[in-house]
């Protein structure tokens, strides 16, 4: 089904992009745990051009790459060094890059799904893929934390050194919130929103496009120059939004990793 469609209704009026978009009838195994709808099919499907791709890159390393081994060594060298170390130094850098490459493609493919014709939606934009990956950022957090910290991190993090102890009647209330309830919940909310944004924005220029151009007809398809333009320049900006949106994620995984090991702790 492509999602870049008005609804077609009896009145021939124009209808724009809604949430039911985001909750496609299922295909396989309807009312089970393991349902399957469409953006599952995308979800799957990236998983395993993924694997594809990166086995495709590495089945023949040599000293001289050719051009597949090439790219995934330029994508992994870029996470490498403007990501993990630049974050976590060299040692720590190294020892949670896996995690952190990981998920970087992850986001990166899920996301670039939502501009390709005949997908037209991310397989990040359900809170599902989000919600796991701030999942997985929080427990990491956790881990590093209580790794080199032991017995003082969660103390530490509540309550801070220098502070009156009157105030940590404030303050520890606050790091509760800030650093072990919404740190989750913002990086699976940021990802979620830029996507369902995305997608709500190009359904409309092109829903638009299609309605002038033949429903309307006429001078009225005059203005389907417009929304496709608009469509075109807002595929460009999704594409730049798709490679940022995993960039953020990802440096901020290794932020909130950073923080857990620093000395204060």
């Amino acid at each position: 089904m492509n999602l870049l469609v008005p609804s077609a209704t009896d009145d021939g009026g124009f209808h724009g992009p809604s949430l039911d978009e985001f909750f496609p009838p299922a295909i396989l195994f309807a009312g089970t745990p393991f349902e399957i709808n469409r953006i599952m099919l995308i979800r799957i499907a990236v998983l395993a051009l993924i694997l594809l791709l990166f086995w495709l890159g590495t089945r023949k390393m040599s000293i001289i790459p050719g051009r597949g081994q090439s790219i995934v060594e330029m994508l992994l060298e870029f996470i490498r060094k403007n990501i993990a170390e630049d974050t976590l130094g060299k040692k720590d850098g190294t020892r949670f890059l896996p995690i952190l490459t990981a998920m970087f493609i992850t986001i990166v493919t899920m996301n670039l799904t939502g501009v390709i014709p005949g997908v037209n939606i991310a397989g990040s934009a359900v809170i599902g893929l989000p919600l796991v990956l701030a999942l997985i950022s929080y427990v990491a957090f956790i881990y590093a934390g209580i790794k080199k910290h032991p017995g003082a991190f969660f103390k530490n993090s509540l309550f801070p050194s220098g502070v009156p102890w009157p105030l940590y009647l404030v303050v520890t209330p606050i790091e509760l919130i800030s650093t072990f309830i919404l740190r989750p919940i913002t990086l699976a909310l940021r990802l979620l929103m830029n996507m369902i944004a995305g997608h709500m924005l190009l359904v409309l220029c092109f829903s638009a496009t299609q309605f002038f151009l033949f429903s309307m007809g006429g001078l009225w398809g005059l203005f389907s120059v417009g929304t496709f333009a608009f469509g075109f320049a807002f595929t460009l900006f999704e594409l730049l939004v798709a490679v940022l949106q995993a960039y953020v994620f990802t440096l901020l995984t290794a932020v909130y990793i950073q923080l857990a090991l620093v000395d204060e702790h």
